[in-house]
């Protein structure tokens, strides 16, 4: 089962929200790929004038590869739109990223951003979220918050490369990818996470999307309009 065709046609779709002179965000991730290969198609057209703000090194290349002006998040006050995909979405809006581990610097812009559109393919859909959520530690809090997120409930693990190296984060944090099954309350349990010290951010993310796309096999896709 794929989702390629779909997920570049919405990406596509989501040019639409593009206006000249905006700043936009351009998360990471295979959607966000996507949409900035169809952003950079429009840019070298010469139909907009636009920046890109990038929550990743990964989405960084990828826009400069298309020709895409880039600005960092501190250089800006505001972004018009935030372009991001998502690992689970539930039936509320409330959203899991970060397994790419770019959950920090995609908070930030979307806590920036006047309107945020969100894109994912139907597996990623859901009732309650129920993934593991990925928590951006700093290196100093890790056995910290390991007991204090189990304290919540949680099974923490840590998140590692292949060859088992610890997974640094471009902030040079690590990830601790925590276990808590179904989650009903994601409003308060990023609250209580986020409030352990040394945590810099959470993976549920409770700005809930002005725009979602819902990519389907076939090359079909559906846009719900919150």
């Amino acid at each position: 089962m794929s989702f390629d065709d779909a997920i570049e046609a919405l990406s596509t779709d989501a040019l639409k929200f593009v206006s000249d002179g905006q700043i936009l965000g351009l998360g990471s991730g295979r959607a966000a790929t996507a949409f900035v290969k169809s952003l950079s198609r429009l840019v070298r057209a010469g139909d907009v004038d636009i920046r890109g703000v990038p929550t990743s090194l990964q989405i960084k290349m990828a826009a400069q590869l298309g020709g895409i002006p880039l600005v960092e998040a501190d250089q800006v006050g505001c972004i018009d739109v935030v372009f991001d995909g998502a690992d689970q979405i539930d039936s509320q809006g409330f959203v899991i990223k970060g397994g790419g581990g770019a959950l920090l610097r995609e908070n930030i812009l979307i806590g920036m951003a006047e309107k945020v559109v969100i894109m994912a393919d139907s597996s990623k859909f859901v009732t309650n979220l129920a993934r593991p959520v990925p928590v951006e530690v700093h290196q100093l809090a890790r056995t910290s918050a390991i007991q204090k997120i189990t304290d919540l409930g949680g099974r923490p693990s840590l998140r590692k490369l292949e060859r088992g190296y610890p997974f640094i984060t471009e902030n040079g944090n690590i990830i601790l990818d925590c276990d808590f099954g179904t989650i009903t309350e994601p409003e308060s349990l990023r609250q209580k996470i986020i409030a352990i010290p040394g945590v810099m951010e959470c993976g549920i993310f409770t700005r809930i999307p002005d725009v979602i796309y819902m990519a389907d096999i076939g090359g079909r896709f559906e846009t719900i309009v919150r």
